[in-house]
Protein backbone atom coordinates (compact mmCIF):
# COMPACT_ATOMS: atom_id res chain seq x y z
CA UNK A 1 0.00 0.00 0.00
CA UNK A 2 1.33 3.43 -0.97
CA UNK A 3 1.30 5.95 1.88
CA UNK A 4 2.43 9.55 2.28
CA UNK A 5 4.01 8.92 5.69
CA UNK A 6 5.26 5.64 7.14
CA UNK A 7 3.61 6.63 10.44
CA UNK A 8 0.33 5.51 8.84
CA UNK A 9 1.52 1.90 9.08
CA UNK A 10 2.98 1.84 12.59
CA UNK A 11 1.85 -1.16 14.63
CA UNK A 12 -0.50 -0.45 17.53
CA UNK A 13 2.36 -1.08 19.95
CA UNK A 14 4.65 1.36 18.12
CA UNK A 15 1.89 3.94 17.79
CA UNK A 16 1.00 3.84 21.49
CA UNK A 17 4.66 4.19 22.43
CA UNK A 18 4.92 7.28 20.20
CA UNK A 19 1.79 8.66 21.83
CA UNK A 20 3.13 8.15 25.35
CA UNK A 21 6.45 9.85 24.61
CA UNK A 22 4.69 12.76 22.94
CA UNK A 23 2.13 13.03 25.76
CA UNK A 24 4.93 13.57 28.27
CA UNK A 25 6.53 16.13 25.97
CA UNK A 26 3.30 18.05 25.37
CA UNK A 27 2.53 18.15 29.11
CA UNK A 28 5.97 19.64 29.68
CA UNK A 29 5.30 22.22 26.96
CA UNK A 30 1.76 23.00 28.17
CA UNK A 31 2.97 23.75 31.69
CA UNK A 32 4.60 26.90 30.28
CA UNK A 33 1.16 28.45 29.71
CA UNK A 34 -0.77 30.31 32.41
CA UNK A 35 -3.76 27.99 32.38
CA UNK A 36 -2.01 24.63 32.35
CA UNK A 37 0.88 25.79 34.50
CA UNK A 38 -1.47 26.27 37.44
CA UNK A 39 -4.01 23.57 36.55
CA UNK A 40 -1.51 20.72 36.20
CA UNK A 41 0.32 21.82 39.32
CA UNK A 42 -2.95 21.78 41.31
CA UNK A 43 -3.61 18.26 40.02
CA UNK A 44 -0.15 17.18 41.16
CA UNK A 45 0.90 16.26 37.62
CA UNK A 46 4.24 16.49 35.85
CA UNK A 47 5.59 14.78 32.72
CA UNK A 48 6.88 11.92 34.89
CA UNK A 49 3.31 11.25 36.11
CA UNK A 50 2.39 9.54 32.83
CA UNK A 51 3.36 5.89 32.92
CA UNK A 52 0.72 4.71 30.42
CA UNK A 53 -1.79 6.27 28.03
CA UNK A 54 -4.56 5.64 30.56
CA UNK A 55 -2.94 8.31 32.73
CA UNK A 56 -4.19 10.95 30.29
CA UNK A 57 -7.48 10.70 32.23
CA UNK A 58 -5.78 12.32 35.21
CA UNK A 59 -5.58 15.60 33.29
CA UNK A 60 -8.55 17.94 33.92
CA UNK A 61 -10.79 18.62 30.92
CA UNK A 62 -10.39 21.80 28.89
CA UNK A 63 -13.56 23.57 27.65
CA UNK A 64 -14.32 26.33 25.20
CA UNK A 65 -14.95 28.62 28.18
CA UNK A 66 -11.38 27.92 29.32
CA UNK A 67 -10.08 29.02 25.93
CA UNK A 68 -12.21 32.15 26.00
CA UNK A 69 -11.02 32.99 29.50
CA UNK A 70 -7.42 32.97 28.26
CA UNK A 71 -8.10 35.33 25.34
CA UNK A 72 -6.00 36.60 23.66
CA UNK A 73 -2.79 34.68 24.46
CA UNK A 74 -3.04 33.05 27.88
CA UNK A 75 -2.57 29.55 26.44
CA UNK A 76 0.58 30.37 24.51
CA UNK A 77 3.73 28.56 25.60
CA UNK A 78 6.13 30.66 23.53
CA UNK A 79 6.53 34.42 23.03
CA UNK A 80 4.53 36.13 20.29
CA UNK A 81 7.73 36.58 18.29
CA UNK A 82 7.78 32.78 17.81
CA UNK A 83 4.23 32.72 16.37
CA UNK A 84 3.55 33.04 12.64
CA UNK A 85 -0.25 32.55 12.45
CA UNK A 86 -3.45 33.10 14.38
CA UNK A 87 -6.89 31.65 13.62
CA UNK A 88 -10.10 32.27 15.54
CA UNK A 89 -13.65 31.04 15.87
CA UNK A 90 -16.57 33.27 14.98
CA UNK A 91 -16.98 34.30 18.61
CA UNK A 92 -20.71 34.99 18.32
CA UNK A 93 -21.01 35.12 22.12
CA UNK A 94 -18.27 36.57 24.28
CA UNK A 95 -14.63 36.38 23.29
CA UNK A 96 -13.67 34.20 20.32
CA UNK A 97 -11.46 31.16 20.76
CA UNK A 98 -8.04 31.96 19.34
CA UNK A 99 -5.36 29.50 18.22
CA UNK A 100 -1.71 30.50 17.70
CA UNK A 101 0.74 28.55 15.53
CA UNK A 102 4.50 28.41 15.21
CA UNK A 103 6.02 27.69 11.81
CA UNK A 104 6.60 24.12 12.94
CA UNK A 105 2.89 23.85 13.86
CA UNK A 106 1.91 25.04 10.36
CA UNK A 107 4.34 22.57 8.76
CA UNK A 108 2.90 19.70 10.80
CA UNK A 109 -0.65 20.74 9.86
CA UNK A 110 0.27 20.81 6.16
CA UNK A 111 1.83 17.35 6.45
CA UNK A 112 -1.28 15.91 8.13
CA UNK A 113 -3.48 17.44 5.43
CA UNK A 114 -1.25 16.10 2.66
CA UNK A 115 -1.34 12.68 4.33
CA UNK A 116 -5.14 12.82 4.45
CA UNK A 117 -5.57 13.90 0.84
CA UNK A 118 -3.01 11.38 -0.41
CA UNK A 119 -4.98 8.63 1.38
CA UNK A 120 -7.98 9.19 -0.94
CA UNK A 121 -5.91 9.28 -4.10
CA UNK A 122 -4.92 12.94 -4.50
CA UNK A 123 -1.55 13.20 -6.27
CA UNK A 124 0.85 15.79 -7.68
CA UNK A 125 -0.80 15.75 -11.12
CA UNK A 126 -4.21 16.69 -9.69
CA UNK A 127 -5.80 20.14 -9.96
CA UNK A 128 -7.31 21.17 -6.63
CA UNK A 129 -10.12 23.74 -6.44
CA UNK A 130 -10.79 25.06 -2.94
CA UNK A 131 -14.46 26.13 -2.78
CA UNK A 132 -14.44 27.18 0.89
CA UNK A 133 -13.74 30.35 2.83
CA UNK A 134 -10.30 31.68 3.65
CA UNK A 135 -9.34 33.96 6.54
CA UNK A 136 -9.88 33.18 10.23
CA UNK A 137 -11.78 30.01 9.24
CA UNK A 138 -9.22 27.18 9.29
CA UNK A 139 -10.86 24.99 6.64
CA UNK A 140 -9.72 26.87 3.57
CA UNK A 141 -6.06 27.35 4.39
CA UNK A 142 -5.66 23.87 5.88
CA UNK A 143 -6.53 22.02 2.69
CA UNK A 144 -4.82 24.69 0.58
CA UNK A 145 -1.47 23.95 2.24
CA UNK A 146 -2.06 20.20 2.07
CA UNK A 147 -2.67 20.39 -1.68
CA UNK A 148 0.43 22.52 -2.21
CA UNK A 149 2.48 20.11 -0.07
CA UNK A 150 1.42 17.33 -2.45
CA UNK A 151 2.41 19.51 -5.42
CA UNK A 152 -1.09 20.00 -6.86
CA UNK A 153 -2.01 23.02 -8.96
CA UNK A 154 -4.14 24.80 -6.34
CA UNK A 155 -7.01 27.18 -7.16
CA UNK A 156 -8.08 29.27 -4.10
CA UNK A 157 -11.53 29.93 -5.56
CA UNK A 158 -13.31 30.62 -2.27
CA UNK A 159 -17.03 29.98 -1.71
CA UNK A 160 -20.04 30.85 -3.87
CA UNK A 161 -20.37 32.19 -7.43
CA UNK A 162 -21.40 28.89 -8.98
CA UNK A 163 -20.97 30.09 -12.57
CA UNK A 164 -17.35 31.07 -11.93
CA UNK A 165 -16.64 27.81 -10.11
CA UNK A 166 -17.93 25.86 -13.11
CA UNK A 167 -15.85 27.95 -15.51
CA UNK A 168 -12.69 27.24 -13.51
CA UNK A 169 -13.55 23.53 -13.42
CA UNK A 170 -13.93 23.42 -17.19
CA UNK A 171 -10.99 25.64 -18.11
CA UNK A 172 -8.42 24.23 -15.67
CA UNK A 173 -9.75 20.64 -15.67
CA UNK A 174 -10.21 20.49 -11.89
CA UNK A 175 -10.00 16.93 -10.56
CA UNK A 176 -10.40 17.50 -6.79
CA UNK A 177 -12.65 19.98 -4.98
CA UNK A 178 -13.00 20.93 -1.32
CA UNK A 179 -16.59 21.98 -0.59
CA UNK A 180 -18.95 22.01 2.41
CA UNK A 181 -21.84 19.51 2.12
CA UNK A 182 -24.73 22.00 2.02
CA UNK A 183 -23.11 23.98 -0.81
CA UNK A 184 -22.16 20.76 -2.59
CA UNK A 185 -25.85 19.83 -2.73
CA UNK A 186 -26.72 23.25 -4.13
CA UNK A 187 -23.76 23.25 -6.53
CA UNK A 188 -24.56 19.80 -7.91
CA UNK A 189 -28.22 20.68 -8.44
CA UNK A 190 -27.33 24.01 -10.05
CA UNK A 191 -24.93 22.22 -12.40
CA UNK A 192 -27.61 19.88 -13.60
CA UNK A 193 -30.27 22.61 -13.77
CA UNK A 194 -27.99 24.58 -16.10
CA UNK A 195 -27.65 21.59 -18.41
CA UNK A 196 -24.07 20.81 -17.37
CA UNK A 197 -23.28 17.10 -17.50
CA UNK A 198 -21.03 16.34 -14.48
CA UNK A 199 -19.52 13.45 -16.44
CA UNK A 200 -18.10 15.98 -18.93
CA UNK A 201 -15.89 17.48 -16.22
CA UNK A 202 -12.56 16.06 -15.01
CA UNK A 203 -13.77 16.27 -11.39
CA UNK A 204 -13.50 12.90 -9.62
CA UNK A 205 -13.06 13.64 -5.88
CA UNK A 206 -14.95 15.93 -3.49
CA UNK A 207 -13.54 16.50 -0.01
CA UNK A 208 -16.43 17.42 2.29
CA UNK A 209 -16.58 18.47 5.92
CA UNK A 210 -16.97 21.51 8.21
CA UNK A 211 -20.61 20.67 9.01
CA UNK A 212 -22.24 17.41 10.16
CA UNK A 213 -24.01 15.48 7.42
CA UNK A 214 -25.56 12.07 6.98
CA UNK A 215 -24.57 9.16 4.77
CA UNK A 216 -27.68 9.91 2.69
CA UNK A 217 -26.38 13.44 2.05
CA UNK A 218 -22.97 12.09 1.00
CA UNK A 219 -24.59 9.70 -1.49
CA UNK A 220 -26.75 12.52 -2.84
CA UNK A 221 -23.61 14.63 -3.39
CA UNK A 222 -21.88 11.76 -5.19
CA UNK A 223 -24.89 11.31 -7.45
CA UNK A 224 -25.32 15.00 -8.25
CA UNK A 225 -21.64 15.73 -8.88
CA UNK A 226 -20.57 12.32 -10.25
CA UNK A 227 -17.66 12.07 -7.79
CA UNK A 228 -16.43 10.08 -4.82
CA UNK A 229 -17.05 12.23 -1.74
CA UNK A 230 -14.79 11.73 1.30
CA UNK A 231 -15.72 12.86 4.78
CA UNK A 232 -13.26 14.70 7.02
CA UNK A 233 -13.14 16.03 10.55
CA UNK A 234 -11.32 18.89 12.17
CA UNK A 235 -11.74 21.80 14.52
CA UNK A 236 -9.71 24.94 14.97
CA UNK A 237 -8.77 24.02 18.55
CA UNK A 238 -6.88 20.99 17.16
CA UNK A 239 -5.33 22.94 14.19
CA UNK A 240 -8.30 22.73 11.83
CA UNK A 241 -9.09 20.06 9.21
CA UNK A 242 -6.86 17.01 9.07
CA UNK A 243 -7.59 15.63 12.54
CA UNK A 244 -9.38 12.64 10.98
CA UNK A 245 -10.09 11.63 7.40
CA UNK A 246 -11.75 8.81 5.50
CA UNK A 247 -9.75 6.37 3.42
CA UNK A 248 -10.99 4.96 0.11
CA UNK A 249 -13.19 2.46 1.96
CA UNK A 250 -15.41 5.30 3.28
CA UNK A 251 -16.02 3.44 6.54
CA UNK A 252 -15.11 5.89 9.29
CA UNK A 253 -12.41 8.54 9.58
CA UNK A 254 -8.88 7.61 10.66
CA UNK A 255 -7.72 9.81 13.56
CA UNK A 256 -4.01 10.57 13.12
CA UNK A 257 -3.02 9.16 16.47
CA UNK A 258 0.63 10.11 16.20
CA UNK A 259 -0.57 13.73 16.44
CA UNK A 260 -3.64 13.40 18.70
CA UNK A 261 -5.13 11.33 21.51
CA UNK A 262 -8.86 10.74 21.01
CA UNK A 263 -11.19 9.70 23.82
CA UNK A 264 -14.94 9.08 23.91
CA UNK A 265 -16.68 10.03 27.17
CA UNK A 266 -20.26 10.10 28.38
CA UNK A 267 -21.49 13.69 27.78
CA UNK A 268 -22.97 13.95 31.29
CA UNK A 269 -20.90 11.71 33.58
CA UNK A 270 -17.66 12.29 31.59
CA UNK A 271 -16.72 8.66 32.22
CA UNK A 272 -14.86 6.84 29.41
CA UNK A 273 -16.97 4.78 27.03
CA UNK A 274 -15.91 1.56 25.27
CA UNK A 275 -15.35 1.38 21.52
CA UNK A 276 -18.62 1.30 19.62
CA UNK A 277 -20.61 3.45 22.06
CA UNK A 278 -21.59 7.00 21.09
CA UNK A 279 -20.37 9.80 23.31
CA UNK A 280 -18.52 13.10 23.31
CA UNK A 281 -15.16 13.28 21.55
CA UNK A 282 -12.29 14.57 23.71
CA UNK A 283 -9.02 15.51 21.99
CA UNK A 284 -5.43 16.18 23.06
CA UNK A 285 -2.75 17.66 20.77
CA UNK A 286 0.54 15.77 20.89
CA UNK A 287 2.82 17.81 18.65
CA UNK A 288 1.72 21.44 18.73
CA UNK A 289 4.36 23.73 20.20
CA UNK A 290 2.86 27.22 20.30
CA UNK A 291 -0.45 26.41 21.96
CA UNK A 292 -0.96 22.78 23.04
CA UNK A 293 -4.44 21.85 24.28
CA UNK A 294 -5.09 18.95 26.65
CA UNK A 295 -8.29 16.89 26.88
CA UNK A 296 -10.48 19.35 25.00
CA UNK A 297 -14.22 18.68 25.15
CA UNK A 298 -15.25 19.11 21.52
CA UNK A 299 -19.01 18.64 22.20
CA UNK A 300 -19.06 16.54 18.99
CA UNK A 301 -20.87 13.21 19.27
CA UNK A 302 -19.35 10.14 17.64
CA UNK A 303 -17.91 6.72 18.47
CA UNK A 304 -14.73 4.75 17.96
CA UNK A 305 -15.44 2.15 15.27
CA UNK A 306 -14.31 -1.25 16.58
CA UNK A 307 -11.99 -3.45 14.55
CA UNK A 308 -9.38 -2.94 11.88
CA UNK A 309 -9.84 -1.07 8.61
CA UNK A 310 -9.50 -2.94 5.32
CA UNK A 311 -7.02 -0.31 4.12
CA UNK A 312 -4.37 -1.62 6.53
CA UNK A 313 -3.81 1.61 8.46
CA UNK A 314 -3.58 1.11 12.21
CA UNK A 315 -4.92 4.50 13.32
CA UNK A 316 -8.36 4.05 14.89
CA UNK A 317 -11.46 5.35 13.15
CA UNK A 318 -14.25 7.59 14.41
CA UNK A 319 -17.72 7.48 12.93
CA UNK A 320 -19.18 10.52 11.14
CA UNK A 321 -20.18 13.25 13.58
CA UNK A 322 -23.75 12.55 14.63
CA UNK A 323 -24.32 16.06 15.98
CA UNK A 324 -23.23 18.19 18.89
CA UNK A 325 -24.09 17.64 22.51
CA UNK A 326 -25.31 21.25 22.68
CA UNK A 327 -27.37 20.93 19.45
CA UNK A 328 -29.84 18.52 20.99
CA UNK A 329 -33.44 19.72 20.80
CA UNK A 330 -35.92 18.71 23.50
CA UNK A 331 -39.46 18.71 22.10
CA UNK A 332 -42.34 17.33 24.17
CA UNK A 333 -39.79 15.60 26.41
CA UNK A 334 -38.08 13.83 23.49
CA UNK A 335 -34.39 14.33 22.67
CA UNK A 336 -33.94 15.10 18.97
CA UNK A 337 -30.83 15.79 16.90
CA UNK A 338 -31.14 17.67 13.57
CA UNK A 339 -29.12 14.90 11.87
CA UNK A 340 -31.96 12.46 12.52
CA UNK A 341 -34.28 14.66 10.48
CA UNK A 342 -31.76 15.05 7.64
CA UNK A 343 -31.28 11.29 7.47
CA UNK A 344 -35.00 10.76 6.91
CA UNK A 345 -35.44 13.61 4.42
CA UNK A 346 -32.50 12.65 2.21
CA UNK A 347 -33.99 9.19 1.86
CA UNK A 348 -36.79 10.67 -0.30
CA UNK A 349 -35.78 11.09 -3.97
CA UNK A 350 -38.34 13.91 -4.27
CA UNK A 351 -36.48 16.07 -1.75
CA UNK A 352 -34.26 18.85 -3.06
CA UNK A 353 -31.09 20.18 -1.46
CA UNK A 354 -32.44 22.39 1.31
CA UNK A 355 -34.59 22.13 4.41
CA UNK A 356 -35.24 24.14 7.56
CA UNK A 357 -36.25 22.95 11.03
CA UNK A 358 -38.47 25.55 12.71
CA UNK A 359 -39.16 25.41 16.43
CA UNK A 360 -42.47 27.00 17.47
CA UNK A 361 -44.56 27.37 20.61
CA UNK A 362 -48.32 26.96 20.47
CA UNK A 363 -50.52 27.19 23.57
CA UNK A 364 -47.38 26.90 25.71
CA UNK A 365 -46.39 23.62 23.98
CA UNK A 366 -43.24 23.30 21.84
CA UNK A 367 -43.81 22.15 18.27
CA UNK A 368 -41.43 21.23 15.46
CA UNK A 369 -42.08 22.17 11.84
CA UNK A 370 -39.91 20.96 8.97
CA UNK A 371 -39.89 22.97 5.74
CA UNK A 372 -38.63 20.85 2.86
CA UNK A 373 -37.75 21.91 -0.66
CA UNK A 374 -39.13 19.57 -3.32
CA UNK A 375 -37.44 19.08 -6.69
CA UNK A 376 -39.18 20.93 -9.50
CA UNK A 377 -40.16 17.78 -11.38
CA UNK A 378 -41.98 16.49 -8.28
CA UNK A 379 -43.70 19.74 -7.28
CA UNK A 380 -46.80 19.02 -9.38
CA UNK A 381 -50.22 20.64 -9.54
CA UNK A 382 -51.94 17.45 -8.42
CA UNK A 383 -52.33 18.13 -4.71
CA UNK A 384 -53.11 14.48 -4.05
CA UNK A 385 -49.54 13.56 -5.00
CA UNK A 386 -48.05 16.21 -2.71
CA UNK A 387 -50.36 15.28 0.16
CA UNK A 388 -49.33 11.63 -0.17
CA UNK A 389 -45.64 12.64 -0.11
CA UNK A 390 -46.27 14.84 2.91
CA UNK A 391 -48.00 12.00 4.79
CA UNK A 392 -45.15 9.59 4.05
CA UNK A 393 -42.61 12.11 5.34
CA UNK A 394 -44.58 12.73 8.52
CA UNK A 395 -44.88 8.98 9.08
CA UNK A 396 -41.15 8.30 8.67
CA UNK A 397 -40.18 11.28 10.81
CA UNK A 398 -42.61 10.13 13.51
CA UNK A 399 -41.05 6.65 13.46
CA UNK A 400 -37.57 8.16 13.82
CA UNK A 401 -38.30 10.98 16.30
CA UNK A 402 -41.14 9.39 18.31
CA UNK A 403 -43.15 12.61 18.00
CA UNK A 404 -45.23 13.91 15.10
CA UNK A 405 -43.73 16.96 13.38
CA UNK A 406 -45.48 19.28 10.97
CA UNK A 407 -44.11 19.11 7.42
CA UNK A 408 -44.41 21.89 4.85
CA UNK A 409 -43.49 21.07 1.25
CA UNK A 410 -42.10 24.14 -0.53
CA UNK A 411 -40.86 24.83 -4.03
CA UNK A 412 -37.24 24.49 -5.10
CA UNK A 413 -35.05 27.50 -4.19
CA UNK A 414 -37.68 29.02 -1.87
CA UNK A 415 -35.66 28.61 1.35
CA UNK A 416 -32.73 30.92 2.14
CA UNK A 417 -29.27 29.66 1.20
CA UNK A 418 -25.92 30.57 2.70
CA UNK A 419 -22.50 30.35 1.08
CA UNK A 420 -21.03 29.26 4.41
CA UNK A 421 -22.30 26.63 6.81
CA UNK A 422 -26.00 25.97 6.41
CA UNK A 423 -28.37 27.23 9.12
CA UNK A 424 -30.66 24.24 9.61
CA UNK A 425 -32.56 25.24 12.78
CA UNK A 426 -34.65 28.37 13.33
CA UNK A 427 -35.96 28.84 16.87
CA UNK A 428 -39.11 30.99 16.92
CA UNK A 429 -40.25 29.96 20.40
CA UNK A 430 -39.30 33.29 21.99
CA UNK A 431 -40.35 35.42 19.04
Amino acid sequence: MEVFDRAELLSREELEQVQLVRLRNVVSQAMRSRLYGSRLKEAGLSPDSFKSLDDVRRIPFTTKDDLRSQYPDGLNTLPTSEMVRMHASSGTTGSPTVIHYTQNDINLWADLMARSMHMVGVRREDVFQNITGYGLFTGGLGLHYGAERLGCLTIPAGPGNTARQLKFMRDFKTTVAHIIPSYALYFGAAMRDSGEDPASLALRVALIGAEPHTEETRRRIEELMDVKAYNSYGLSEMNGPGVAFECVYQNGMHVWEDAYIAEIVHPETLEPLPDGEVGELVMTTLCRQGMPILRYRTKDLTRIIPGECACGRTHRRIDRILGRADDMLIIKGVNIYPMQIEQVLMGFPEVGENYLIVLERENFIDQIRVKVEIREEHFVEDMRVLRDLQKRMVSRLRDELLITPRVDLVQHNSLPKAEGKAQRVQDNREA
